[in-house]
């Protein structure tokens, strides 16, 4: 049986950071794969937020998030283009909001999104506003909320650790998730930086080794209902 997914990442690339060999996979099965990406990626780097001067980059990373939308085998992300790096500076009720009109609108089954405790506080903010909209109501579609790590975020933390008990096999996908971070080459960096893709494929295999295959994407069980 088919299922519906969503992916619930704050920034453009954090959904093939942390997902892109899972969701190809789900894609790869017939199952509906849809995207929201909560800020634009981009303004952050200035002292304050001027969305003019950023627009050949924002066009380009939202042109990035579509092409590697399509090779994973997903749908065209929802693009919400809050700030970047400055969801704090939102109201959360207007995050969660945005959240659950989507929610409502496809009805998922499965939901991926942040761990709770990286360190970049927009990856926390939704995080947190994924739990408010995806509460668990009665007649509620999900049945399962995963958490995943992004590297350059999950690891740098010194709070919250990420403690993996779920793991999908990465190796049928691998090379689409490496095309589709490709694409974002604005957002990689070289080696030994934790957002190349030499790093990503170390922990690739790392998280592979842990279960016995050769590379994995591992998340955290946030709610799982067995029906």
């Amino acid at each position: 049986m088919t299922e519906t997914i969503l992916v619930i990442a704050a920034h453009p690339d954090d959904e093939v950071l942390g997902v892109g060999a899972t969701v190809a996979r789900h894609a790869a099965a017939g199952d509906a794969v849809h995207t929201i990406i909560v800020a634009e990626g981009a303004t952050s780097r200035d002292a304050q937020r001027n969305n003019a001067a950023r627009v050949d980059e924002l066009i380009a990373l939202r042109q990035s998030a579509a092409e590697a939308a399509a090779i994973l085998g997903t749908s065209q992300p929802i693009l919400l283009g809050l700030p970047d790096n400055r969801l704090d500076s939102c109201d959360l009720l207007d995050i969660v909001k945005k959240i659950e009109a989507v929610v409502d609108r496809v009805k998922p089954s499965v939901i991926y999104t942040h761990h709770a405790g990286d360190l970049n506080v927009d990856h926390q903010i939704v995080h947190e506003a994924v739990l408010v909209a995806c509460r668990p109501l009665p007649a509620s579609p999900i049945r399962a909320i995963y958490a995943f790590e992004t590297v350059s975020a999950t690891e740098w933390s010194p709070q919250q650790t990420f403690l993996p008990n779920h793991f999908v096999d990465a190796g049928p996908t691998w090379q689409k998730k490496m095309a589709a971070l490709s694409i974002y080459e604005s957002e990689m960096r070289p080696f030994p930086h934790a957002r190349s893709l030499e790093a990503v494929e170390a922990l690739a295999k790392w998280r592979g080794s842990s279960v016995g295959l050769n590379k994995a994407e591992a998340f955290q069980i946030i709610r799982q209902l067995q029906c």
